[in-house]
């Protein structure tokens, strides 16, 4: 049945809830009613720090200006991920924000290169990524969008305090009208007739009805889960990591435009470099190590003065069955959790917040569309995942049980089949709602050593000679214009930033 939206109510606050707020209530200003509860006695996770460039777009469609949003959220600028010791011990690699190279007389950069590549000339793939060469330098530069060539375009994102950031946007919804409401929630009401959720009752305030309901409650899943039993669709075979423990530290050494992901015996490191301060996390494996262990591992791998204790976060990789059952929609870690290996927590917020705007429509609850945002919804999630596993299957360590455990594990037929697609010729298959398009799997696929087995073949033998000498203009190119850009800190100074 169809049903008309007057009033919206978010349970939670953190960063889900609030960007929910505040993207509603700038979308549906004074068309619909929106109260967000919470409690300040119940601790957020406050993780999920770095961001992937869809940010960006979140921060321009709630007219929020660049530098006013950084200085508020003591944010730095990401270029990509440097993933240290994931194929090998001492080997690194970049995942960057933009593409390899540009097409040469209209054919394909990557399979020209690959083409030479098996020829024996011996170009390093990410000598033709701007993206990647700023990164190494600690340089960085806004992409120059009038260009006319592609070496020059790339993308970016931020890292920020998310406890800043959720702060942010409470001012920015709570100035459109957002009612906020402090207290714990003591019960979930169901309609009789449908099994809707009907009200919430919280403490010292009582009922409080609602047409539609946001749960930003977290792993927990108060109204998606504990009341409206929605299940959870496990992915610990393929995802095997289940916990984390995250502290922050004082800034130690440059200020790197990327996040640092560094692989150690059970699982990884995220480094993320804000303007105060660092954010550090070892997500690891229970069964191949202990919490005390973990703890000692991430405390000696964080250089300069720790600034809070460590804290241990307890997950299970996977996907609600629903993000969206009745009249209730789960947004954050209340919708399932995919580790933050590709910075992809805030992002699958944001996206579920789009789906809810898009098929939401004008202010109607219709079960069809409400079907085919969960359809959407789950192959979402379904293709991050299979990128997240292709950084465990992928590697070659044998130095311990768990990476040769991941290494061996069986995968999704979704990405076995992309993985034997590109083994083939280099081909990269794509499908439905891929969050990670064909650069990113490059990135991966060529940091991994994974060399397709036979190249198309495009240069004529006669035309070798002149390709080469386009590539060595375009890495000349590439090697210019970093020598030409500012240093990440330089740059936050000129725009008033740090």
């Amino acid at each position: 049945m169809v049903q008309q939206i007057q009033k919206i109510v978010i349970v939670g606050g953190g960063t889900a809830g609030w960007m929910a707020a505040a993207m509603l209530s700038q979308q549906y200003q004074d068309r619909v009613s929106i109260q967000l509860v919470e409690s300040d006695a119940i601790g957020t996770v406050g993780v999920g720090e770095a961001t992937v460039p869809g940010m960006r777009v979140f921060i321009r469609e709630l007219n929020i200006s660049e530098s006013d949003f950084m200085k508020a959220t003591n944010a730095t600028f990401k270029l990509g991920i440097q993933f240290k010791d994931w194929k090998s011990l001492g080997h690194s690699f970049y995942h960057p924000f933009g593409g390899y190279g540009a097409p040469i007389s209209g054919l394909d950069f990557y399979q020209c290169w690959l083409q030479l590549k098996k020829n024996g000339y011996d170009f390093d793939l990410e000598d033709f990524s701007l993206c990647t060469q700023l990164a190494k330098q600690n340089r960085f530069a806004q992409p120059d969008l009038e260009s006319d060539t592609e070496l020059s375009r790339f993308n970016y994102a931020y890292h920020f305090d998310a406890s800043l950031f959720a702060k942010f946007l409470r001012v920015y919804a709570e100035a459109r009208g957002v009612e906020r409401i402090e207290g714990k929630i003591s019960e979930v009401n169901l309609r009789t007739d449908d099994g809707f959720i009907k009200s919430i009752t919280v403490d010292n305030c009582g009922e409080i009805d609602g047409d539609l309901f946001i749960d930003c409650s977290g792993f927990r899943g108060l109204l998606i889960e504990e009341k409206l039993k929605t299940g959870y669709e496990d992915w610990s075979e393929w995802l095997q990591c289940d916990r984390a423990v995250a502290m922050q530290s004082l800034n130690y050494g440059e200020l790197a435009p990327y996040t640092k992901s560094t692989a150690h015996t059970a699982g990884w490191q995220w480094t993320i470099p804000l303007q105060h301060r660092t954010g550090n996390g070892y997500v690891y494996c229970s069964r191949h190590i202990s919490d005390d262990e973990a703890i000692a591992t991430l405390c000696k791998n964080v250089p300069g003065e720790h600034l809070t204790e460590p804290k241990v976060i307890k997950f299970v990789a996977g996907i609600r069955k629903k993000f969206w059952n009745k009249n209730c929609v789960a947004l954050g870690l209340a919708s399932g959790f995919i580790e933050p290996l590709e910075s992809t927590s805030i992002s699958l917020v944001q996206s579920g917040i789009d789906k809810l705007l898009v098929f939401l429509g004008d202010l109607v609850l219709d079960p069809k569309q409400v079907n085919e945002a969960n359809r959407l919804n789950e192959l979402e999630y379904q293709r991050i995942r299979d990128f997240i596993i292709l950084h465990y299957k992928a590697n070659s360590r044998d130095d311990t049980q768990f990476w040769r455990d991941v290494k061996n594990m069986p995968v999704p037929a979704t990405l076995k089949k992309k993985i034997d697609t590109f083994k083939s010729d280099g081909s990269l298959l794509g499908y439905e709602m891929e969050s990670f398009l064909d650069s990113s799997w490059l990135s991966m696929y060529n940091g991994f050593d994974i060399i397709p087995d036979n190249s198309k073949n495009l240069i004529p033998k006669q035309d070798v000679s002149k390709v080469i000498e386009v590539f060595n203009k375009m890495s000349n190119a590439i090697r210019l214009g970093v020598e030409y850009a500012p240093t990440h800190q330089e740059f936050l100074q000129d725009m008033g930033i740090k």
